[in-house]
């Protein structure tokens, strides 16, 4: 239901909140030029600089942004709170990388590969230093629950991460343990950047929960809409190649689903395929996409991301925003949502 609802908005909902993202983007980055440390060594700050610098839509800070504005005070507040959290997430991108042996990362080459792995781990430990450092920005009781905030969401960041390096060494992986997962590794770190975001703008520790829970829901079903549009999207909109979870055979929420209602000779090739790594895996990925669908797994997911997009809606209702800005939420999880499959 609520997917048919975001779908229903349309092209002229879409422009608008593209416009109000770019605005918001052009206000992050120009802080962001002039806060990131222009220090020596070069070789320590450089490849700080060059992650930060390479892109990306920036969801997390313009999050915070919105929040603030949204609690009653201007954007610019939550500006410290956006480049900490960005620099987080950047943080972690680079020892994602590194851990995955990852060559590109936005079409660029990753940090320890333009560097080397030593200093890529070096310039993400120092990175993660000024994400604490952006946020000394304020004082008080604000600082105190902005740290707690950003402390607790990196402890689940990375709890989240070790689950992800876990599961292809187990046998089995249960949907709520892939679901905690997905929460920890994406879903937290947006609902944090709202909820500091909120914290700076004066709200309330409870109605910056709600905040949270919006923000963390929302995670949820964009990552479940992720793993369907891996196997399921259009190659030529969704970005990135096509049945690529199923090539690495990762256990995702379709592949989890699957092996949970298939029997007998069914699952036994499903098994089979997620534990090969053919030469040619056109086959291999068609195939594995049947199986999927006997499972029925495509609307299983589908069903589960509304299930996360009720709750999060539920809490942006709880919030009580003006008209503009609830509308202005509603439709960030139409852009973040409604992609083409």
């Amino acid at each position: 239901m609520f997917l048919g609802v975001l779908y229903l908005f349309g092209i002229v909902v879409f422009l608008w909140c593209m416009k109000a993202l770019k605005a918001a983007q052009s206000l992050f980055l120009a802080y962001m030029a002039k806060e990131l440390p222009n220090e020596k060594p070069d070789q320590l700050y450089g490849p700080l600089r060059y992650i930060m610098e390479l892109g990306g839509k920036r969801i997390r800070p313009l999050l915070a942004l919105w929040a603030c504005e949204a609690s009653g005070q201007a954007s610019e507040k939550a500006l410290p709170v956006a480049l900490a959290v960005e620099a987080f997430h950047n943080f972690s991108l680079i020892h994602d990388d590194i851990m995955d042996d990852a060559p590109l990362r936005r079409g660029a080459a990753t940090v320890h590969e333009k560097w080397d792995t030593n200093t890529g781990i070096l310039s993400g430990d120092v990175l993660l230093v000024c994400a604490y450092q952006f946020l000394e920005e304020y004082e008080g009781d604000v600082f105190k629950q902005l740290t707690k905030t950003f402390s607790e969401t990196a402890r689940w960041v990375c709890e989240g991460q070790q689950m992800d390096m876990d599961f292809p060494n187990q046998k089995t992986v249960l949907l709520p343990d892939y679901i905690e997962m997905i929460r920890k590794k994406t879903a937290v770190l947006l609902g944090s950047s709202l909820k500091m975001g909120a914290i700076a703008g004066g709200l309330s520790l409870a109605k910056s929960q709600l905040f949270f829970d919006f923000g963390e829901n929302l995670g949820i079903a964009f990552q479940l809409q992720d793993d369907y549009l891996d196997a399921f999207g259009n190659p030529e909109t969704f970005g990135k190649q096509v049945g690529g979870d199923i090539i690495e055979n990762k256990k995702t929420y379709l592949f989890i689903h699957a092996s949970e209602h298939l029997q007998g000779a069914p699952k036994e090739a499903l098994v089979a395929y997620f534990e090969s790594q053919p030469e040619n895996s056109t086959a291999k990925v068609d195939a594995v996409k049947d199986l999927f669908q006997q499972a029925e797994a495509p609307r299983a997911i589908k069903a589960e991301m509304e299930v996360y997009l009720a709750r999060a809606f539920t809490a942006l209702q709880g919030l009580h925003l003006s008209e503009t800005h609830e509308q202005l939420f509603t439709d960030l999880a139409y852009y973040l949502i409604q992609r083409d499959v």
